[in-house]
């Protein structure tokens, strides 16, 4: 999971991924633009929570391509001066046939944004009145080409789930094993 900050991370955003991560066995990467903001961050989200993240400080778009290709799950805040230049980074990333679900937070701030005109990509967008706003976007599907293999179908699926007392959209992707399930 990579979070893209326009500042200092928010901690309830980077304490929520975290523990989505522990539950999947994923980790978190946090890119931040200034060491100002890499301090910043560190401070809000304790000494514990600090440990689970990895903090980078550079150009998300830059770090997105070359270091995260492998990233599933990216969330952007759209505050950031070059938000859609980080999203066509994930597009173009090779990721296109994993899945990924690119979800960008402060959608309301960027008035005009394009990243609706990103579904003619093959992707599939939605703008959602949560907060200041969420874009959630996914790219590529879950059925990979390989040369040796023909087509396989990767085992996993995303399930959205709404919290009934404050209406809070939970989304997480749920991965099947591969091969025989054996039950005793």
């Amino acid at each position: 999971m990579v979070v893209a900050c326009a500042g200092a991370a928010d901690s309830a955003t980077l304490l929520a991924l975290v523990e989505a991560a522990n539950q999947t066995g994923g980790h978190v990467i946090c890119i931040v633009p200034t060491h100002e903001d890499l301090n910043g961050s560190k401070y809000v989200v304790g000494r514990t929570a600090s440990n689970e993240v990895e903090f980078m400080v550079g150009e998300a778009e830059i770090l997105l391509l070359n270091q995260y290709a492998a990233a599933d799950f990216v969330l952007i805040d759209c505050k950031l001066k070059n938000h859609e230049e980080i999203l066509k980074a994930v597009q173009v990333g090779g990721r296109k046939q994993n899945g990924t679900l690119v979800v960008g937070y402060n959608a309301f701030v960027c008035k005009g944004s394009r990243w609706s005109s990103s579904s003619s990509c093959g992707s599939r967008t939605q703008l959602l009145p949560i907060g200041e706003g969420l874009f959630v976007t996914r790219f590529g599907s879950s059925t990979v080409h390989t040369p040796k293999h023909g087509i396989n179908k990767i085992k996993s699926r995303w399930i959205v789930k709404v919290d009934k007392c404050t209406g809070e959209e939970h989304v997480f992707r749920v991965r099947f094993p591969q091969g025989k399930v054996i039950q005793a």
